[in-house]
């Protein structure tokens, strides 16, 4: 096509907008589903979070101090960073592991390097996609915890679980630093050939905290 027929084109259509009635803005209906109705969202979440090749385990709130010593142990962890208000009692059974907290002096890039780990909480887990989000809240710390050491164990609370995208959108807030995490890092080559570990952790360790009033359900259902 040539310049000239090009612009004696547009000029028809510009010439048949100017004319055309004014139209009402069409009404799109918007009604999102909220809830899938899973019977089971932890074992959906546990399921699918591990279809990204990520450990994930379901522990107790007692159980969760030995499970972080022992993914420590199987990562040949040595140094772990952890956000400032992280609790003490998550890393109570780690033995030689030094643990480094984000206090205010603030790990830098070149630190958080240098450690072997880092653990963290999270905001909300999506069952269906197996994804966990971050938004630098309680327990999270910085977005830069989660992306620069190597290994990231994460403790995600049952109750904190959702079946859906919508439903945990509805949890977020979009003014906080949201990252979302299915399984580890990775990205493929021009070759398609999979490199894991190159925009964040290469390992990803998931510990699902089963609330009492899950536990106790659990129990009745065996």
């Amino acid at each position: 096509m040539t310049s000239e027929a090009r612009e004696e084109i547009l000029a028809r259509v510009r010439s048949a907008l100017e004319t055309a009635p004014p139209r009402a803005a069409a009404e799109v209906p918007r009604h999102y589903a909220r809830s899938r109705g899973h019977d089971d969202l932890v074992g959906l979440f546990v399921e699918r979070v591990a279809d990204y090749r990520a450990v994930v385990e379901r522990v107790t709130p007692a159980e969760l101090p030995t499970a972080v010593a022992s993914a420590c142990a199987a990562y040949d962890v040595a140094s772990l960073a952890v956000p400032v208000d992280v609790p003490e009692e998550w890393t109570s059974a780690l033995g030689n592991v030094d643990v480094v907290r984000d206090s205010e002096s603030r790990l830098s890039a070149d630190d958080l390097d240098r450690v072997d780990a880092v653990l963290t909480g999270a905001t909300t887990g999506i069952a269906e996609t197996g994804t966990i989000v971050l938004d630098g809240g309680a327990r999270q710390g910085r977005r830069v915890l989660s992306l620069v050491p190597d290994v990231h164990v994460c403790v995600v609370d049952s109750d904190q679980v959702v079946d859906d995208v919508p439903a945990a959108l509805a949890r977020l807030r979009a003014d906080r630093p949201l990252t979302w995490i299915s399984g580890p890092s990775a990205t493929s080559d021009i070759e398609l050939d999979r490199v894991e570990g190159v925009h964040g952790p290469r390992t990803l360790h998931v510990l699902v905290v089963e609330a009492a009033s899950q536990a106790r359900r659990d129990g009745e259902g065996g």
